[in-house]
């Protein structure tokens, strides 16, 4: 591929490897989890409503300039912000950002791959439960048809006990994680995403399909379509503004270093438009997945964090061929969490490769392996190091376990600091003709993008700081 030298002179073996690649690094557990959950207790159609809003005109914004940092740079994150930097003719010091995000990388994926975990707990319930539907001659079972709708949210309880159980399937996730990683961006990551995300586009569209005839299809639609302008208060204004951000990987160093992959004759702003338009496709897709199952059987939309892993799975108890449509869920959002996690783990090798000139492989199962054990930390967090609370004396942290801190520090802390400072980077100190050559917008339209990164992507991204650290300001205190 003309061009595109990543650290041991990989690349992207074409246009559409990068599209694949990049919407799998931004669609994964935060489009079919989180997503869902915040519209839910958000109040459905306003929440959506601003959501959108805030992905044209931060969120695209954004990816867009985070992709043409890494393409000029040619590298790792930090190194690539460095080119940038010198290129221009301003400080190498704006390389921070970029090492930032290379941490937020390697934070998140010690407690993403415990959820990832989870995930694979449930794939493994749901293929054992449908074989025994399949066996018993009665495949279009409803899911777990042994078990009574009560004791069904009980399994998520008895996984967080199960020591075990927990920790070998945040190993089992980690070392596939790793594998892949390991094998290079052509043959590892590149086949990954060629395999995974058009299998998960078509389950995707199968189970919302199955849910818009089998559930109450027209209820959620009007549910997430439908605003009540009464809900729209600050606290749900951001949210919607954090989910928008931050559910396309921004920040988290995964765009930078795949931009770095990118060939010069790709057009990189509707590449960034195909990605962002992916990415919410996704998340939407995921709410008429999800809520026309949940109001068929009359659980609640705003269940919250529990509602993937505890209410659907009652949803599939009850409903025609749930035991089918249950594996599939679980195995679809699995392949959303991998292309994620693979994104993540490619952040920080591609850095410590540069860095220590080690070679991929060692550096994927080294960096990998920190990793790991950090997670399992992570994990017994939620059962025999429930007291642990390493930032206690901070009272925004003061009553979190391990997992929760991490989790709110990158999301609260470094992810919008990060943010911040890319956009103020791009808009105010890099050369303008250099991103203009970078991003192929001309006229009118470069003057509206470098605008929204100036202007309105520093103000959003310091309001989500504002109020993550101030939750008062927003009621949410």
């Amino acid at each position: 591929m003309a061009g595109a030298v990543a650290p041991g002179g990989e690349g992207w073996s074409s246009r559409t490897a990068f599209i694949l690649a990049a919407v799998g690094a931004a669609v994964g557990l935060g489009n079919i989890w989180r997503f869902p959950t915040l519209a839910g207790e958000n109040g459905g159609g306003a929440f959506v409503l601003v959501y959108i809003g805030c992905i044209l005109l931060i969120g695209l914004p954004m990816v867009l300039s985070e992709i043409l940092i890494g393409r000029h740079g040619r590298s790792d994150a930090y190194h690539s912000v460095v080119k940038v930097a010198e290129d221009s003719g301003v400080s190498k010091n704006w390389g921070v950002f970029g090492g930032i995000g290379i941490l937020n990388a390697f934070l998140i994926l010690t407690f993403y791959s415990v959820v990832a975990g989870w995930v694979l707990y449930y794939v493994g319930v749901m293929s054992s439960d449908f074989l025994g539907a399949l066996f018993s001659g009665n495949p279009f079972a409803g899911a777990l048809a042994s078990e009574s709708p009560e004791s069904i949210p009980g399994r998520m309880t008895d996984l967080f006990g199960n020591v075990p159980m927990l920790l070998g399937m945040h190993t089992l996730f980690m070392v596939m994680t790793i594998w892949i990683v390991a094998r290079g961006v052509t043959d590892g990551i590149e086949k990954a995403a060629f395999y995974l995300m058009p299998t998960f586009f078509v389950l995707l569209v199968l189970i919302t399909l199955y849910g818009a005839f089998t559930g109450e299809f027209a209820k959620a639609v009007a549910f997430l379509f439908t605003p009540d302008f009464s809900k729209l208060t600050p606290a749900v204004m951001n949210n919607a503004l954090g989910q928008a951000l931050f559910s396309m990987s921004v920040a988290s160093a995964a765009l930078i270093t795949y931009g770095g992959y990118v060939s010069k004759e790709t057009k990189l702003a509707p590449t960034a438009g195909m990605i962002a338009f992916a990415d919410t496709g996704v998340a939407i897709l995921a709410g008429l997945m999800i809520f026309p199952i949940v109001f068929a059987v009359g659980l609640d939309a705003a269940a919250g964090p529990t509602l993937v892993f505890q209410s659907l799975p009652i949803a599939f108890h009850t409903m025609p061929a749930g035991s089918l449509v249950g594996l599939l869920f679980f195995v679809l959002i699995f392949f959303a969490a991998l292309t994620s996690s693979i994104s993540l783990l490619e952040g920080v090798v591609a850095w410590a490769m540069r860095k220590f000139a080690w070679g991929r492989a060692f550096t994927s199962w080294f960096i990998g392996g920190i990793i790991f054990l950090i997670g399992v930390a992570c994990a017994l967090s939620l059962n025999v190091w429930s007291d642990v609370r390493p930032l206690g004396f901070w009272p925004l942290f003061e009553d979190k376990n391990i997992f929760d801190t991490i989790d709110d520090f990158v999301s609260k802390i470094l992810l919008p600091v990060t943010a911040f400072l890319t956009a103020v980077f791009i808009g105010w100190r890099a050369d303008k003709k250099l991103i203009e050559a970078e991003t192929g917008l001309e006229g009118p339209m470069f003057g509206i993008w470098r605008f929204l990164v100036a202007w309105l992507s520093p103000i959003g991204v310091a309001l989500i700081f504002v109020f993550a650290v101030f939750p008062n300001l927003v009621g949410q205190g």
